[in-house]
């Protein structure tokens, strides 16, 4: 049975994946944190709708098309889990960063796309989100998107790619 939380939770997902940002300032807690942005840039490390978008931004300017299937949902109290898929395209360099905030890694764009099995988790309060956390299939996201096993060409271009993050991010 799904929630009107549940459905704030699912409408967060699309928001991030669509672009539509005005709409998290509704949705997401002033002080929310998304304990995922430790390996995001600087920008999503805060709370708030703010940091959410700079979230979605990021996402976004690695992969086209971002969109999440949902599978199941399940409510008890203040926490939502969501089962989906998310799939995309990757056509932007994919930049991971450091506990510093420095560009820790930069996989260039493949144009390939891939669709991977996430389980999204919020905590609610008053109808909006103030906490979010995600457990996510990061290697076979990797694999269909041709990051591993890298050949020696996709090395050096990850290199090449690293280092314009880190001149982008100076």
């Amino acid at each position: 049975m799904r929630t009107i939380d549940t459905d704030v939770c699912i409408r967060s997902m699309a928001l991030m994946a669509s672009g539509d940002l005005g709409e998290l300032t509704a949705i997401v807690h002033p002080e929310a944190t998304n304990r995922e942005a430790k390996d995001e840039p600087p920008a999503c490390r805060g709370r708030g709708p703010a940091a959410f978008a700079a979230t979605a931004h990021w996402l976004r300017a690695a992969f086209a098309d971002l969109s999440f299937d949902i599978h199941d949902t399940v409510a008890d109290g203040e926490l939502i889990a969501v089962h989906c898929t998310m799939s995309g395209r990757q056509v932007g360099p994919f930049v991971s960063y450091d506990e510093q905030g420095e560009v820790a890694q930069a996989f260039p764009p493949t144009g390939r796309t891939f669709a991977v099995t996430q389980t999204h988790w919020f905590r609610m309060r008053d109808g909006q989100v103030t906490e979010h956390w995600a457990n996510r299939d990061d290697l076979g996201l990797a694999t269909q998107l041709g990051w591993v096993p890298p050949t020696p060409a996709y090395l050096w271009r990850m290199a090449r790619a690293k280092r314009q993050a880190r001149r982008t991010a100076a």
